[in-house]
């Protein structure tokens, strides 16, 4: 058993008992598939050896987004999916952080706000990129990736963007590159993506629940290097699939306490950090996601919708960056099949078993 898993198997009944009245039913939902994830709750599949005949049952993962067992297989896949689309230059990573004095306002109107903080942060960065003092392209490709928590689990809602270094301009076909140090200037993109936030607040009529001094303040804007299109899609992967928090980082569950590593920041050198057990649940359970909401979002030439495709555009950066005799060689990685325990032989899928009616998972008693 996961160490969350164990965790909220330990203490889960006593938070649902102490807040079930009051607690969002899909925070009621992550908990109990957590304690269902494989075990009998979650189904099971059975295969047979190929080789040896002998037959497998294999209890199955509950595939909710925010449960730590079930997340490594989806990073992998997405990381796959990602080299095989790989593009030519320097990437960047963009990563816009919501101040403060917002989150009260972010955490009771989430997916508004957060859908608001994408819309926002997007047509920033396409109209600095439209700027012929910048980049002078209107077509720039990107992707961003939705996270809400600090180290100590805190709420700190914030996106990573990963940028190709540069844009196509659709009046002549041809890429301009940006700089190699930067992207975009920090300072402009930060008060651009203010503005706009505070536009569509005004939109959907929720601009008078913001205190007034979130205006004044500068928002926190960063963006660094990170390499090339391989680099920079290894650096992201842990990223992508990532929850609040990974049983690497548990220490130990000792008295009713969770004691966890965490770096501040700048800094190296690991801390513990101990909260009482329902604490740690509370701040686990704030990262939950609304139902159905995109954490992971493309733009530009990355959209699906886009117009031109990425071999297209793929061309356009080579024969900008004189590398059209050269080419990215994507190894395309094979699904990784179940083995027989006995022989190594490979394993037939035979059969399925839905969840067990009885099992009902948390209960608050």
């Amino acid at each position: 058993m996961g160490i969350i898993k164990n965790i909220i198997h330990t203490y889960g009944p006593e938070y649902l008992a102490r807040y079930q009245h009051s607690m969002p039913a899909i925070h009621q939902k992550v908990l109990q598939d957590i304690m269902r994830c494989k075990t009998e709750g979650s189904g099971i599949a059975v295969f047979q050896c190929e080789e040896c005949h002998s037959t497998h049952f294999f209890n199955l993962s509950c595939g909710n987004r925010h449960c730590p067992n079930c997340q490594y297989h989806k990073t992998r896949a997405w990381l796959d999916k990602q080299m095989q689309k790989q593009l030519p230059g320097p990437h960047f990573m963009v990563t816009i952080t919501m101040p403060g004095r917002i989150r009260d306002f972010l955490r009771a109107n989430q997916k508004t706000a957060y859908g608001a903080m994408f819309t926002a942060a997007a047509g920033a960065m396409k109209k600095l990129a439209a700027d012929p003092r910048h980049i002078g392209g209107d077509l720039p490709g990107f992707f961003g990736i939705l996270h809400t928590w600090g180290r100590t689990l805190q709420y700190h809602p914030h996106i990573h963007f990963i940028v190709t270094g540069g844009a196509i301009s659709k009046q002549d076909g041809v890429w301009h590159p940006a700089g190699n140090s930067f992207y975009l200037p920090v300072k402009p993109l930060s008060i651009i993506f203010k503005a706009k936030f505070k536009a569509l607040m005004e939109k959907h009529q929720l601009l008078h629940l913001i205190p007034k001094e979130v205006w004044l303040q500068d928002w926190n804007v960063n963006c660094q290097a990170v390499g090339d299109s391989e680099a920079s899609m290894k650096y992201l992967a842990p990223y992508v699939f990532r929850v609040a928090i990974s049983d690497s980082r548990i220490i130990k569950i000792e008295n009713h306490r969770v004691f966890f590593r965490y770096k501040k920041g700048k800094s190296n050198r690991y801390r513990v950090m101990e909260l009482d057990a329902i604490e740690f649940i509370r701040r686990f359970l704030q990262h939950v996601l609304p139902s159905g909401f995109m954490k992971i979002r493309y733009y530009g030439f990355m959209n699906s919708a886009c117009s031109m495709n990425l071999a297209t555009v793929r061309d356009i950066i080579k024969s900008a960056l004189g590398l059209l005799s050269q080419s990215i060689l994507c190894k395309k990685k094979l699904p990784i099949m179940p083995t027989c325990p006995h022989c190594e032989g490979a394993l037939l899928f035979r059969a399925f078993f839905p969840p067990s009616p009885v099992y009902t998972g948390l209960s608050p008693g």
